[in-house]
């Protein structure tokens, strides 16, 4: 018997959409709608959040401020953030079915999580409607987690643990320590913490790192190990007990823990 009774994994970033792609261009596309230009990399830097907690921390940004002020002729309030959220989500919609490949890897993962009789469980900072989505693509491809929260189902998400109170009870798994929580970003990896799970990073397929798969191989050796320390120092600093680069390496992790 393992010591570990189930696992929770976050959805893009660490399971689905290598490099965590589908959101950016809504998100650029969205702000521009209301005359206000954003990067990438403003885009990127609240993942994990819950989306609309994610439009708000990108407003509350003084240079996303200051180019909603100028456009809006207002500094941006609890209703700018509604607005931006009421656009952002279709379009999250229409765009997320194009980014539902699996990371290379994840279904050997399940395999062997389902072989050792773990349960299977998800939490995630996108919004039911946009999971309808992605949950027939990712069970064509094998895989159909036992649960699913995300980010609209409670009153609180991410960084809280409720999220993942809610998957203790929907698993019927116990106590903490006795689940691993997978997540690529500093939110996810912090519900995690917050829960008293065992939390894993993942560096390489996630947000942060924000490359193709293609990308990632093509990094020289020492390349890619810088990548992957810098990621996971951060992923530590946000309360990761453990890096690795991929869900691919989960099972050899929980080999080395269990042994």
């Amino acid at each position: 018997m393992t010591q570990f009774k189930a696992v929770v994994f976050d959805w893009a970033g660490t399971v689905v959409d290598f490099g965590s792609f589908a959101p950016m261009g809504a998100f650029v596309e969205t702000f521009g709608k209301f005359g206000v230009e954003v990067t990438i990399a403003d885009a990127r830097k609240p993942m994990g959040l819950p989306k609309r907690a994610h439009i708000a921390a990108m407003l509350a940004e003084p240079h996303i401020a200051a180019r909603w002020q100028a456009a809006q002729g207002t500094l941006p309030d609890e209703t700018a953030i509604d607005r931006v959220y009421e656009l952002f989500v279709p379009l999250n919609e229409a765009v997320v079915t194009d980014y539902c490949a699996l990371v290379p890897g994840a279904i050997k993962t399940i395999e062997y999580l389902r072989e050792r009789q773990m349960k299977i469980g998800s939490t995630t900072g996108y919004t039911r409607s946009i999971m309808e989505r992605v949950l027939p693509l990712a069970a064509e491809q094998g895989y159909a987690p036992d649960n699913l929260i995300c980010a609209d189902d409670l009153p609180l998400g991410r960084p809280t643990p409720i999220g993942i109170y809610k998957c203790f009870l929907d698993l019927m798994v116990y106590p903490a320590s006795a689940v691993l929580k997978v997540d690529d970003t500093e939110p996810g990896i912090a519900e995690g913490a917050a829960a008293g799970c065992v939390t894993v990073g993942v560096t390489l397929s996630g947000n942060e790192a924000g490359l193709t798969p293609e990308e990632v191989d093509a990094l020289s050796p020492e390349a890619r190990a810088e990548l992957h320390k810098r990621i996971g120092e951060k992923l530590i600093a946000a309360g990761a007990d453990y890096v690795i680069e991929t869900v691919a390496d989960l099972p050899a992790l929980i080999e080395e823990l269990e042994g």
